[in-house]
Parts: structure tokens; C-alpha cells; sequence
């Protein structure tokens, strides 16, 4: 959906975890919010009486309910047959591969400015309040829950598939900031290659 599709609050919500994400919570002002979203002046007391608090903390969320929805997509796209091969069941590491191809797709279509906005709130602790930090820790618990029931589902053990689900967003977390950092996609490259075996040896379904 598109910034102008959204109604002003939402775009709001959005556009919060779009400056976030490229340039951190403290440099992140509420007129640079209202100006990218395109929303009337006066609107952030209106929306958010708790201020650039309130606006942070449901950004973050925002995002974790972006990433959770994510997974979703992800399945279904490894469901679905190509041209050149029949439907195929998802995998653990397909599963982690796409994930990964999320962040290398948008690094090598428009560069490395912009990362994960819920790290970016952990991140940048100077502005980070306790409701803040909340968030964020609510936002990952939101994304692992649909990767470990995907994992289940894929004949993980239940009992191994949570912790599993947060190696791979950990691993995928950290991957994003050293791509960054060095401006390049080595380190995604690198943990999808390695995890890969890792997470399909987990499969006891069948065994």
C-alpha cells in the first residue's frame, strides 16, 4: 500500500518507521515525520497526545507486525511452483534464504541506508525510553512466533524450533548491520550459506 493510500494517523505510523530505520530515533523529528507523510499540521498532537514517544513505540510496533506478516509471504512464495520446477515443500533454510533475500534485494536495488527500525529503537539507547525498549523486546517476540510455528510445521521439534527462530532472526539482525556498515551483502550471503544445513538438520519429521 502505498504512503498515500493510508489514512494521515496511519501514514504517520508508517513513515515514523521509515526514518527510523535510515536515520535512528534521535534524528528522527516529528516535523521530518509529518513532512515525509504528507499529513495537515497540528495532526502528531491530534494522533499521538504522548508525543514522539508514543509515535516511536508504535512504529516499532508497526514494523514487528511487518516482519510477522513477512513470514507468511515468505511460505507461500516457496509453495508456489516456477516455470521450471513442480511446488515443492518449505524448507528451514528456504525459509531463512528468502529473509535474508529481503534485505539483499533492497541493499543491491537502492543501496544500504536503511535497516530494521525495531534495532534501530534498541540501538540508539540514548533516546530509548523503558516503553520504548518494550516495544522493540514485543516487535522480535511478535516476529519469532510465526518462524518457530513455520519451523513446526516444517517437522521441527517444538521444543528446539523458538530457539531456532530467534538464531535466525539474531543472525539476520546482525547480518544487516555489518552489510551496512561495509556497504556490502558478504554478511547476509554468508549466514544464509552456513545456517542453511544447520536449521534443515533440525527436521526430525520423517526420521
Amino acid at each position: 500500500m502505498a504512503v498515500s493510500e493510508r489514512g494521515p494517523r496511519e501514514r504517520m505510523v508508517f513513515s515514523a518507521a521509515q526514518l527510523i530505520r535510515r536515520d535512528g530515533v534521535a534524528a528522527t523529528g516529528m516535523r521530518d515525520v509529518v513532512a515525509h507523510a504528507q499529513a495537515p499540521r497540528g495532526s502528531l498532537q491530534h494522533y499521538f497526545p504522548g508525543g514522539k514517544e508514543q509515535l516511536v513505540n508504535e512504529a516499532v510496533d508497526w514494523a514487528g507486525r511487518y516482519a510477522a506478516k513477512r513470514v507468511g509471504r515468505f511460505l507461500a512464495e516457496l509453495s508456489e511452483p516456477s516455470e521450471l520446477s513442480e511446488p515443492s515443500e518449505p524448507s528451514p533454510s528456504g525459509l531463512f534464504a528468502a529473509m535474508v533475500r529481503q534485505w539483499t534485494d533492497e541493499f543491491e536495488a537502492v543501496g544500504f541506508a536503511s535497516g530494521c527500525p525495531v534495532a534501530a529503537a534498541t540501538v540508539d539507547c540514548a533516546e530509548s525510553t523503558a516503553s520504548t525498549r518494550a516495544a522493540a523486546a514485543a516487535a522480535f517476540a511478535r516476529w519469532n512466533r510465526p518462524v518457530a510455528e513455520a519451523l513446526r510445521e516444517m517437522g521441527v521439534p517444538a521444543q528446539r524450533a523458538d530457539a531456532l527462530a530467534t538464531l535466525m532472526i539474531s543472525a539476520l539482525e546482525g547480518a544487516i548491520l555489518i552489510a551496512r556498515s561495509e556497504q556490502d551483502v558478504r554478511a547476509l550471503t554468508t549466514v544464509a550459506r552456513e545456517l542453511g544445513p544447520l536449521l534443515d538438520g533440525a527436521v526430525t519429521r520423517g526420521d
